[in-house]
């Protein structure tokens, strides 16, 4: 997924956190920075596709997901009370859509984030739908741990596509920035683990060299 067009390639000082990356550069597993991962799974070549749910089914809730990866488990917590559109996006892709799927993307320089969501590993993939920005922080400083949407320069692009963000970052504002729907609680070194293992590309903007997969996620309310 594409993000604004005016901003250049995420190593630049101009960042854009939703740039696709060109190739899926997978490669054997090995253990990076005290972290184990294992053979990454196969994308899917056929994902489904979805219709937009009704926000209302995550409005004012607390969800905590679980992502299995190849490298080890990451733990979210999502905010249906900041973002519930987005919140119920993720509840119900969570069910399928993200079987087996490459996080494609990671940025070592300029801005930190690891790039996730779709299932094709190709930065293209799509739910079949997409819906507007919630809860992008006016001064675009995206904390380490936020985990927020990417989108392309239309600001009703959010889709399946996300990024987990594993230092401080600074990101545009222009366009109405990047919905945050939630935080990391636990993993977290293993997205730093990947990032500081670098990118296929030179740039510093690219497939991770260390593939990581999302295998399957799932998600659960979290009880007051």
């Amino acid at each position: 997924m594409v993000a604004v067009t005016t901003l250049t390639a995420c190593g630049s000082s101009s960042p854009n956190p939703n740039r696709q990356s060109a190739s899926l550069g997978l490669a054997s597993a090995e253990a990076v920075s005290g972290i184990t991962c294992t053979t990454p799974p196969t994308p899917q070549s056929d994902p489904p596709t979805y219709s937009l749910p009704d926000k209302a089914t995550a409005a004012g809730k607390t969800f905590v997901a679980k992502v299995v990866t190849n490298c080890g488990v990451i733990t979210f917590e999502l905010d249906g009370s900041k973002a519930p559109q987005t919140v119920a996006s993720f509840v119900q892709l969570a069910g399928r859509y993200w079987n087996d799927s490459p996080c494609h993307r990671v940025t070592t320089s300029g801005i930190f984030v690891l790039q996730c969501g779709d299932p094709t590993g190709t930065g293209n993939g799509t739910p079949g739908y997409g819906f507007g920005i919630e809860n992008a922080p006016a001064t675009g400083l995206y904390p380490a741990g936020s985990v927020a949407m990417a989108r392309t320069q239309d600001p009703n692009s959010n889709g399946g596509q996300f990024f987990i963000v594993y230092a401080d970052t600074q990101l545009p504002t222009e366009g109405g920035g990047y919905s945050i729907f939630g935080k990391v609680t636990g993993g977290l070194d293993i997205v730093q683990a990947v990032a500081k293992a670098g990118t296929e590309n030179p740039s510093g903007d690219g497939p991770p060299k260390q593939p990581v997969s999302i295998i399957k996620v799932t998600v659960t309310e979290k009880k007051a």
